[in-house]
């Protein structure tokens, strides 16, 4: 009976040490404290008292960076969040390398980006948003990489200003539209007076064209009835009818 009792509680004991890896899972095990291998996915068998085991989820993570208030190049106060995807590529790293690798990798990430913010202009930090993410990602890269962790990409979300600086840059972007009518304007005003310069000289030198363009204004003005139109004959026109007239009495 005595023996009965041994083997069933020798069997629960094993039984007890009976674990499940799912398929994007891993197990570091640790014998007597010591690193004893990685448990691949399956039912495996874990060894109570001896032998202890950490469970590693090996998909891409999407960590959300909380907003990092940060002062640019030209000192100017922003509040800037990201979210970082990452992957755990080496679990035996992971558990022995670093404690809580997720809240490394969240540490790091707040004070990459303040550092980089501090590099960089408020005008590159809004409009080379992708080349910063991209230099935020390879440093963190870079530097969890002992943990074995592999940074996917980062992506900034927001970037905040402070009310009045809000109110300069709005003052700033309607100067400059403002600027850019003035010299579109004074543009089309160059090229309408270089137009008018050569159908003035084509009008000069060309017999009979300013008494065609004079015929034609008059015939444009009439097409309406309500108008009433007074205009002085150009004496160029005078001549020409007296020459005319002169030739027909000859």
């Amino acid at each position: 009976m005595a023996l009965w009792w041994i083997l069933g509680a020798i069997i629960v004991f094993f039984l007890s040490g009976l674990r499940v890896v799912n398929q994007y899972e891993r197990g570091v095990k640790l014998t007597f404290g010591k690193f004893s291998g990685i448990m691949d996915p399956g039912l495996r068998l874990v060894i109570p008292i001896v032998q202890s085991w950490y469970r590693v989820d090996m998909r891409v993570k999407a960590v959300d960076v909380p907003e990092q208030e940060s002062i640019t190049k030209d000192n100017i106060t922003v509040g800037i969040n990201a979210v970082i995807y990452y992957k755990v590529v080496d679990s035996q790293k992971a558990i022995i390398e670093v404690e809580k690798y997720d809240y490394a990798v969240t540490q790091l990430a707040q004070t990459t980006m303040r550092n980089i913010v501090g590099e960089v202009e408020l005008d590159e930090l809004l409009s080379k948003r992708e080349k910063i993410s991209e230099q935020i990602r390879h440093i963190i890269d870079a530097a969890s990489d002992p943990w074995g962790i592999k940074v996917n990409s980062v992506e900034l979300k927001d970037i905040t200003l402070a009310e009045d600086m809000k109110r300069v840059i709005a003052k700033q972007a309607e100067a400059e539209r403002e600027k850019r009518a003035v010299i579109i304007k004074a543009e089309g005003e160059v090229i309408a007076s270089t137009n008018m310069a050569k159908a003035a000289k084509t009008l000069s030198t060309a017999e009979g064209a300013l008494h065609l363009r004079t015929l034609q204004s008059i015939n444009n003005i009439s097409s309406d009835k309500s108008n009433t139109v007074i205009f002085a004959i150009p004496l160029e026109s005078l001549r020409a009818l007296e020459a005319i007239a002169g030739k027909k009495k000859k």
